[in-house]
């Protein structure tokens, strides 16, 4: 089952993948008389796998929006340097342990939206890796490694950028540099875990302008997916909807007025354009809530 949040009639909501377009949960819960939360987020908390979409008309795709399939992550973690082909691109030593860093909420773009470059003065030299993303579905702590496989949701694309020249300064300025706005994407699609046989097999590929800068297989990292929910349940509790991001192969160097796309056959495809950014003040005069563009 593949799951996203879109837009329509100017409303969010969320639906299943079918042939044809998207089914929405609404009209899932009228037809079949069940009651699926319309919110991605509390469908992977309830833990449903198997939503019906037998004689629900879809939603064809150019007359939605895909959106993020929810803003606000419980926890993001990425993983840096996960593949060789990376480690060598940035004259890295790939480490022994996974090189694991967190990202926060407020660095998210919406799926085919704009990765605004920061100034230049900020950081001169970003790249853009394409990524597979783990969604965890269940609440877990030290998971035993023949029980990972039940806390997996699913997988999704990312997009994971670094302003590499902040990185080169300094070591520790990981996530300083990792956590500019828009400088992290997923979705649009989640994919049950059900769905993928075999991840190992699952090939990485970052697209950049007319081309493919990078592509790799997931057997190839040093610590593969299930390793890495492994590895990270024995640190902290892991979460419905916490994401694990388990690095690149290669990540783009992007420039204003290019494209960038992470692609994974079988789990989706994420894309966005670049533009260049500039030192506009922003200060919010009133409390409310965010609102990622």
């Amino acid at each position: 089952m593949k799951l996203l949040t879109f837009l329509y009639s100017g409303q969010k909501h969320a639906g299943v993948l079918v042939e044809g377009g998207v089914a929405p949960i609404l009209e899932i819960n009228t037809k079949h008389r069940t009651r699926f939360p319309n919110n991605l987020l509390e469908i992977i908390r309830l833990g449903a796998s198997d939503i019906p979409t037998r004689g629900v008309a879809p939603i064809p795709f150019d007359h939605l929006t895909p959106r993020l399939p929810y803003e606000v992550p419980p926890k993001i973690w990425c993983i840096g340097l996960n593949y060789l082909s990376h480690a060598n691109d940035i004259n890295a030593v790939q480490p022994e342990e996974p090189g694991s860093f967190m990202k926060p909420a407020s660095c998210m773009f919406q799926p085919g939206g704009e990765i605004v470059l920061p100034p230049a003065d900020l950081s001169n030299d970003v790249d853009a890796e394409g990524e597979l993303g783990v969604v965890i579905g269940k609440t877990c702590r030290f998971v035993p490694e023949e029980r990972v496989r039940e806390v997996i949701f699913g997988y999704t694309t990312t997009l994971d950028l670094t302003a590499l020249d902040v990185l080169r300064k300094n070591p520790r300025y990981l996530t300083r540099s990792k956590s500019f706005d828009t400088f992290f994407s997923f979705g649009p699609v989640i994919v049950t875990a059900d769905e993928v046989a075999d991840v190992d097999g699952l090939e990485v590929i970052t697209e950049h302008n007319d081309g493919i800068c990078s592509r790799d297989f997931v057997r190839h990292m040093r610590m593969r997916p299930y390793d890495l929910v492994r590895y990270h349940s024995d640190y902290m509790r892991l979460e419905p909807g916490d994401l694990i991001s388990t690095g690149c192969p290669k990540g783009a160097r992007i420039q204003p007025g290019d494209t960038v796309r992470a692609r994974i056959e079988g789990v989706g495809t994420l894309g966005a354009s670049v533009r260049a950014g500039d030192r506009t003040a922003y200060i919010r005069q009133e409390p409310g809530p965010a609102v990622i563009e």
